[in-house]
């Protein structure tokens, strides 16, 4: 048995590498020119076409044959392309570097920034840890001052000092210190990402090994417990409380109550019966006790940690919360979602808490990357004497020829004069009609950071991520494509109103109008009553526009409460009813419509005819252009075929997506 599975195992990988040997890809399934198209190219472009490799091995040979014709003929363009020199074409590389820096820095902000980001929030996410701090707050004292207090707190809990003792004596959280310092168990998201960076880079019975920095001031972090999450649980619980319904407080009464309620469940009574009879928490005891239910932190202390550290079916000891006794049990508990199921509700705690800050980090990593520096005195040179708004004449900035020139920014060997700065900021909204001081230059040093050097980066991506280069390519073919079928086809059609009227004589049965009818109803939320305004319409003499507005229970068009107007008849069931009427007057019987009945009168018919030139000008022009469209299509492919000559071997197809043998 052990030999016959290392067999087939071993068969598998030799056919795996097979399917993905270099003599398989190269496996050559059409030439042109001088060029060649492999196996390994067709099954990449087959398989984005088809929605992935999965898709595509399940696809046929004729559909392999056919995908084959339109690839070698896209591969006849682009070398066409080529020969055109499409590559120095100035329009052509604006779009293509336009492009490539706007998707590229989205690009990187998904793949480099957000992606890992989420990862990583959701790897946090799978554990849970109980952590407690001692805050020193920042805004009651100098910044430097919270340090220094926060930083003898610390040296004095590594040199021996209870961290509990010491949050209580300094912590200024007034709501832990009371209890060491505990916040109790936190996951990620849910606090601020420098306390959570931090804590989560400790075990259980760590101190963070310096003070950490927030908005609050500085906080000295403790983790107490790790382990591994369990994001909600299900439980039944009994309480027996404090307060008697009188209003008086006896807890010895509550006690003896749920000690005998312990007793019972432990000889075996049934804790949801007994929960309907005995538990003083109404709300829950008609359902036998159930919760539903819930995440940490949605219970008082107490209940939810004991809650928490049960298994499934099994019952609490008593649990004493400041409401009165409780006795829980454990009746069910979620399972962690999947990456995928959790993503989007991840992403949106992410985009809020997470991005902005990280974004900076990208920033900051490549200002030291490309060597960015700031010359703050020629910086300084460019408001000392301004007394304006930004605006496009920012040239009006005092002794402005003598600053514009100076250089304020140098980055990947790229120099920024002042004029390119207040160029940029002047284009830059945010920026728009502020005085031009300090502050506002240097917000403008930092955005053309955040923006030219993430730029600078996207012109690296194609080298370091090779799906971007895939996605460059395949766009850069694209507008190629786009600049052949201008020169070849589009640019070359021509209408000659001759030659169009003429085509239309050739083809004008296929301009034909719909059947169309012109009609009244009258409208009646029954049947009887729908019946009973017929057979007046037709005895009474009473004009039927007169009858409707006297009768119909509901405006038809416009206020007017019988008119339809003139409708397709394939568009409209009530139309199609009319278009069945004889001749203009007649009227229906009742036409069930939607929750209600119509009676309808016929004004005109106008059935389905061949439309006249005029009528079918516009739709003759659009298929004869069309038309010359595909003659030129066609010329132009045929031409290409002439220069190329190109060769499909359609039998190698076979070998698509399979594994090769050593033949």
């Amino acid at each position: 048995m052990r030999f016959r599975f290392l067999s087939a195992l071993l068969i598998s990988i030799v056919m795996l590498l097979a399917a993905c040997s270099p003599e398989h890809s190269k496996i050559i399934v059409a030439e042109y020119g001088d060029d060649v198209i492999t196996l390994g190219e067709f099954e990449k472009a087959y398989a984005k076409n088809a929605g992935g490799y999965e898709e595509a091995e399940k696809d046929s040979i004729d559909e392999y044959k056919s995908f084959l014709d339109l690839y070698s003929n896209f591969r006849m363009k682009l070398k066409d392309a080529d020969l055109r020199q499409y590559d120095k074409n100035p329009d052509l590389k604006k779009e293509l570097d336009d492009y490539r820096d706007k998707v590229g820095v989205a690009y990187i902000k998904e793949k480099m920034i957000t992606e890992p980001g989420l990862k990583k929030l959701y790897e946090r996410r799978t554990e849970e840890i109980r952590v407690s701090h001692i805050l020193i707050r920042s805004e009651r004292r100098k910044k430097e001052d919270a340090l220094t207090m926060a930083t003898n707190v610390l040296d004095s809990i590594k040199n021996g000092k209870s961290f509990e003792d010491m949050a209580s004596r300094y912590s200024e959280d007034q709501f832990s210190k009371v209890k060491g310092g505990d916040i109790y168990f936190i996951t990620g998201g849910q606090i601020i990402p420098a306390f959570e960076d931090a804590a989560f880079s400790l075990q259980a019975g760590e101190i963070y090994p310096e003070p950490v920095e927030t908005r609050y001031g500085y906080h000295i972090i403790k983790v107490t417990d790790r382990r591994a999450r369990v994001p909600e649980v299900k439980a039944s619980h009994m309480l027996f409380k404090f307060k008697g319904e009188d209003g008086k407080v006896d807890t010895a009464a509550a006690l003896a109550k749920a000690e005998v309620a312990m007793d019972s469940i432990k000889n075996g009574a049934d804790f949801a019966e007994y929960a309907k009879a005995h538990s003083e928490d109404k709300g829950s005891a008609v359902k036998g006790g159930d919760l539903g239910f819930f995440g940490r932190r949605r219970m008082v202390p107490p209940f939810d940690e004991a809650a928490f550290n049960l298994k499934v079916g099994e019952v609490s000891d008593l649990v004493e919360s400041r409401f009165g006794y409780h006795i829980i049990k454990l009746t069910d508990q979620k399972e962690l979602p999947t990456y995928e199921e959790d993503k989007k509700t991840l992403k949106k705690n992410y985009e809020k808490n997470y991005f902005k800050d990280q974004y900076a980090e990208f920033v900051d990593s490549l200002k030291a990357e490309y060597d960015f520096e700031v010359m703050d005195d020629n910086v300084q040179l460019i408001y000392a004497k301004a007394d304006s708004v930004v605006n496009k004449e920012y040239e009006t900035i005092s002794n402005w020829s003598e600053v514009k020139d100076s250089v304020v920014m140098t980055y990947n060997d790229k120099k920024v004069s002042a004029d390119g700065l207040m160029s940029f900021i002047a284009g830059t909204d945010k920026f728009k009609n502020r005085f031009v001081d300090s502050s506002l230059v240097y917000a403008g040093v930092d955005e053309f950071a955040n923006e030219k050097l993430v730029v600078e980066k996207v012109a690296q991506l194609g080298e370091i991520m090779p799906e971007f280069a895939d996605l460059m390519d395949d766009y850069k073919n694209g507008i190629y494509i786009f600049k052949l079928q201008e020169e070849e086809v589009w640019d070359k059609i021509k209408i000659d109103s001759v030659e169009l009227k003429k085509f239309w004589e050739e083809t004008k049965d296929n301009y034909v109008s719909a059947d169309r009818v012109e009609f009244k109803g009258i409208y009646a939320n029954k049947d009887s009553a729908i019946k009973a305004i017929r057979q007046e319409a037709l005895t009474s003499g009473v004009d039927f526009d007169t009858l409707a507005q006297e009768k119909s229970e509901r405006a038809i068009y416009g206020g007017n409460k019988s008119y339809f107007g003139t409708k397709e008849v394939a568009k409209d069931d009530l139309a199609k009813a009319a278009f069945e009427l004889d001749k203009p007057g007649d009227i229906s019987e009742p036409v069930k419509f939607r929750n209600g009945w119509y009676i309808l009168k016929l004004v005109k018919k106008m059935p389905s005819k061949v439309k006249s030139y005029e009528d079918a000008k516009a739709e003759a022009a659009s298929a004869y252009q069309e038309k010359q469209s595909k003659e030129l299509e066609a010329g132009y492919l045929e031409k290409l075929k002439k220069l190329y000559e190109p060769e499909l071997y359609y039998d190698k197809l076979e070998n698509a997506y399979k594994p090769v043998s050593e033949e």
